[in-house]
């Protein structure tokens, strides 16, 4: 693959591709272009209640873009549950100076000084674009999750691209649409505005829970 620039991996996500690699130990990327897509609908989330309990419990303190470096590099380490990863050097790389330039987001949960779960992804326009996430203790990732969806929904975010449904996201609420579909919806949000840093609440946990069940929304 020839030698690929913060722009150009933003113009990639605009057109619907983004990159991925065989394995953490192959330099090597290629592009990728779903013929089915997963998406999480912001007004959506599926939250159980025994993860509502954790949100309201309050044990993480759910930081935004506080060490992302720490986020995608854990997202990238093997695991006794995750013997392999597709996220290699230059996608930590990249992904590093898209976040230098503003475009790249991770939400945080950490506990007694540690960070134990969190997520990343890329933002364009009013479309969130979900990269990976990782959890250590139970419910860490999940909670991150709760948290970037009120963000989202505060900031006037319309659409959360998960890329791909597996039984962990279709659980909270992760659905597929037809690649046609999916550009439809996505390429008029390209060049609306939404904000990520309008949320301010992290620390309140019925509005997170609010915000995050789409309530707004509906009524």
């Amino acid at each position: 693959m020839s030698t690929i620039t913060p722009q150009i991996l933003l113009r990639a996500y605009a057109a619907g591709i983004f990159p991925m690699a065989e394995s953490a130990e192959d330099n090597a990327l290629y592009w990728v272009e779903p013929d089915e897509r997963g998406i999480i609908p912001l007004d959506g989330l599926k939250i159980s209640a025994s993860l509502r309990k954790s949100v309201r419990r309050g044990g993480f303190d759910i930081r935004i873009d506080y060490d992302f470096t720490g986020v995608i590099t854990q997202c990238a380490a093997r695991t006794a549950d995750r013997k392999s990863t597709w996220i290699n050097n230059r996608i930590v790389s990249l992904y590093t100076q898209l976040h230098r330039l503003g475009c790249c987001h991770s939400v945080e949960a950490w506990h007694e000084g540690k960070m134990v779960g969190g997520l990343y992804g890329v933002r364009i326009g009013a479309i969130f674009f979900g990269e990976s996430m990782f959890s250590r203790v139970t419910d860490a990732s999940k909670v991150a999750l709760v948290h970037l969806v009120a963000r989202l929904n505060a900031g006037g975010f319309r659409l959360l691209d998960a890329q791909f449904v597996n039984p962990h996201l279709q659980r909270l609420g992760a659905i597929q649409l037809p690649k046609h579909e999916y550009h439809k919806v996505m390429e008029p949000l390209l060049g609306q505005n939404a904000d990520f840093f309008a949320f301010n609440a992290d620390r309140d946990p019925e509005a997170v829970l609010k915000l995050a069940m789409g309530q707004h929304l509906r009524g």
